[in-house]
């Protein structure tokens, strides 16, 4: 049997499960053909729209989040980085006192990463709910190089708070007390250390 070309793009043995396809005329192809185009051109409109809508950061903050974080042959990154973490430890500070609330991420209540999500959201940074997601972005900095505004991790990565100088950060601590500064050399705190992030 001897297919026309537009036979062939609708009928196939693995397609109908027979051995010998029935011969079709080209009128009775070409509805199938247009649905099938039709739904490839759909799937393929889905999977673009689905892609075009995940948000990111923004292009210049690609630099400060892909990990890399400012580069110390970067001068101009560094500055920003320290302007963008001392309007980030200077909007926290302005939240002492409010609520905790697991799950909350402002802007009368917080968890301990919602806290941190909130303040950097008001000086343009975005960051997930989530303390171990936060500690994916920006760069590592030690304990000794610490400037307002880096963020600090504790606990395996199930606490956070932002650096406010001086040896102390504040944070959103836990159910039935408010937002508050604790100190670095704190015990807990010391033994519970993880590391912490510049953004």
């Amino acid at each position: 049997m001897q297919l026309q070309d537009s036979d062939r793009h609708v009928t196939s043995p693995l397609m109908t499960g027979a051995a010998n396809p029935p011969e079709r005329s080209a009128a009775c192809a070409a509805p199938r053909r247009n649905s099938r185009s039709f739904l490839f051109l759909l799937a393929v409109s889905v999977a673009l729209t689905a892609c075009s809508t995940i948000s990111g950061p923004t292009p210049e903050r690609d630099r400060l989040m892909d990990g890399r974080g400012p580069q110390p042959d970067e001068p101009e990154a560094q500055a920003r980085a320290s302007r963008v973490g001392q309007r980030a430890a200077n909007v926290a500070i302005k939240y002492r006192g409010a609520l905790y609330q697991w799950g909350s991420a402002g802007p009368f209540s917080f968890d301990c990463s919602g806290f941190v999500q909130y303040v950097y959201a008001q000086v343009g940074v975005s960051l997930p709910h989530n303390v171990a997601m936060q500690y994916g972005y920006g760069i590592p900095i030690s304990r000794d190089r610490l400037q307002p505004g880096d963020v600090v991790f504790f606990d395996r990565l199930r606490h956070n708070g932002i650096y406010i100088g001086e040896g102390r950060f504040i944070h959103a601590r836990q159910t039935g007390r408010r937002i508050n500064v604790g100190t670095l050399d704190e015990d807990w705190y010391r033994s519970r250390w993880v590391g912490a992030r510049r953004l």
